[in-house]
Formats: C-alpha cells, structure tokens, sequence
C-alpha cells in the first residue's frame, strides 16, 4: 500500500512538473532579429541591442542572425527557415525588401509578428521602424557636403546596393537637394553600387576618380562606402582636395577622419534600432501596437511620428540623427 502511495505521489509531482513545464512552454517568446549581412561593425553593434533587450526581458529569447555575405538569396532562406520553426516575432533588415515579400506574408499569415528596418517601402509588416525621415537625412549629408565644395563641382554618389531602400532614398534625397538648391554642381556618377563591401567601395571610387580626375566631392550611403573612399582619396594624393561625407560609424571612419580625407559621416546608432524593433515586436506579440508621438523609453525614440506603410501596416520614424566630423566624432565610442 506504501509503495502504491509513493508512487501515486511519484506520478502527481511528475504530471505537475510537466504541466509547468508546457505552460512555460507555450509563453515561450521567441523574436529573432535578421540583418543583411554579419560580420560588419555596423550589425555587431545591432547585436549588442538585441542582447540587451534579451538580458533586460530574461522571459523572452532573443538572438541576431544574418547571411555571412550581403546576399537577399541567403537572407530569403534564413527567414524561410525562422518560419518553419515557428518563431514568434521577426524583425529584419532587409537587404532587398522586395525579395522578402512572399516570406514575409507566409510568416504574418501563420501568426508570427514582423517588424522591419531601413524598408519603408516593404508592404507585408506590420511596423517599419526608420531611425528618422531618410529623405531629409541624405539631403543634410548633401548640404555638408554643398558647403565643403564651395556649391559647385564634381561629385559622385555610392550605394550599398540599389535594391536597399534607404540608401536608396538617402541617395536620392542627396541629389534632389543639390538640384533644387546647388545648380553649378555636376552630378557625374549618380548611385554607384559598392555591394555593402568596403573593398568594392575602394574599387568604385578609384574607378570614378580616374575617370573625373577633376571630382570635387563623394556622398556615400552604405557605412563602408566612406572607408573605401577615404583610401582611395588618401591613394591618389588628394586629401584636402576632395570633400567627402557620408553614413559611417565613428570608430571605422575615424583615421579617415583624423588624416582629413573624410570630412564628416553622420549615422543613428544601430544598438539602439536593434532595442526599438525588438521592443516593438514585443509590444505587438502583447497585442498593443504604437501610437503617434509615443516615446519608446529609448534614445532617438522619444516622440516617434506614426504613419500608414504601403500595405496594411505602419511606418514609424524617430530623430535618431547624428551628424559628427573630426571634432566631435571620439564622443561615439562605437
């Protein structure tokens, strides 16, 4: 009888333990954050975000992955494979947006929750976060880059890649600006692909300077076209003489910085747009979504501005803006 007792008991504290371990189980929160490519400085400093988060929400398990080359094919399966898995929440950087449309829509259709970055035109999200306005941040690069070269010269505009939304739009807004407002300077090579590489951005930018020898000036989008074009402009000699800005982080263009052949980058803080999509895709996991003027609790964050998206979700954009040249660039330890 003793024995029949314990082992009733037995069986009761194991179908106990089970029960909490299932009920654990199914309020498991899984968000993964997908960046364009791992490896660069800019998304190691993202990852530290997503850590962040993870160690100040220890009930939610959070993790970055990305292709180890800038490659839309690899980031499409990557999300692919989050979907089989079913993960709760996605938040990605989308190396093309278009590319992850169908994936994207799999995912919102099987309930899991999608947030975006830097993809303002992606239709299947539901939140799109932008560290700010893009247009107008590639024309305050394009307005500092018009006051160096004196309003009239050469110039030249890198991108990452043409299918990368706000680099797109950054470009655009760049050249925009100086067509409305800076008539004597010559755009001569509008939107040249660097493949988010800054050896290739070394490769583009010695090409254009050996065709316009004359060039008066570079705007960069992708944070290593800076690096590239910094080299390139100490290679050839012609530090001083070429004025360049661009999206950069500060502890990889410094030395360009410091040596004079880039004049000034500008850049939001990839750790904080990490927390902002991870907080976001926990909100709507809890079933809230973000409201006009509503601070996030983080830097840049503070009175985001609501929009509608291209499909059924909603753009939201901060003033994570930050513009630094050699005289301030030490205060980013980043």
């Amino acid at each position: 009888m003793k024995l029949n007792r314990l082992a009733i008991a037995v069986a009761g504290a194991a179908l106990a333990a089970g029960a909490i371990l299932t009920a654990q189980a199914a309020t498991d929160e899984t968000i993964v954050t997908v960046v364009k490519v791992t490896g660069i400085n800019w998304f190691n400093r993202m990852d530290e975000g997503v850590k962040e988060f993870g160690k100040n929400n220890p009930g939610i398990n959070v993790y970055q992955t990305g292709p180890g080359r800038a490659d839309a094919a690899q980031q499409l399966k990557i999300v692919e494979d989050l979907i089989a898995k079913k993960v709760t929440a996605i938040a990605v950087v989308p190396f093309d947006p278009p590319t992850l449309e169908p994936a994207l829509k799999k995912a919102m259709d099987r309930g899991i929750k999608v947030v975006t970055h830097e993809a303002d035109n992606e239709k299947n999200t539901m939140v799109d976060i932008e560290a700010f306005d893009n247009t107008a941040y590639g024309a305050g690069l394009n307005e500092r880059l018009a006051k160096c070269m004196g309003q009239q010269g050469k110039w030249a505009v890198l991108v990452g890649s043409l299918g990368s939304r706000s680099q797109v739009q950054w470009a655009d807004g760049g050249i925009g600006n100086a067509k409305q407002k800076y008539p004597k300077m010559d755009l001569v090579e509008p939107k040249l692909e660097t493949n988010n590489d800054g050896e290739q951005a070394y490769k583009v930018a010695k090409e254009v300077l050996r065709k316009h020898p004359d060039l008066n000036g570079f705007q960069g989008s992708s944070s290593l076209d800076v690096i590239g074009i910094g080299r390139a402009v100490e290679e050839a000699g012609k530090v001083g003489k070429i004025c360049v800005y661009g999206t950069g982080l500060p502890t990889e263009a410094g030395k360009f910085l410091e040596s004079g052949a880039v004049n000034g980058i500008a850049f939001w803080d990839p750790k904080l747009a990490g927390i902002a999509m991870n907080k976001v895709a926990q909100m709507l996991v809890a079933g809230k979504t973000v409201e006009n003027g509503a601070d996030l609790g983080i830097v840049g964050y503070n009175k985001v501005t609501v929009s509608k998206g291209p499909g059924k979700g909603i753009i939201v954009r901060g003033a994570g803006w930050v513009d630094v040249d050699k005289t301030n660039y030490k205060q980013y330890p980043f």
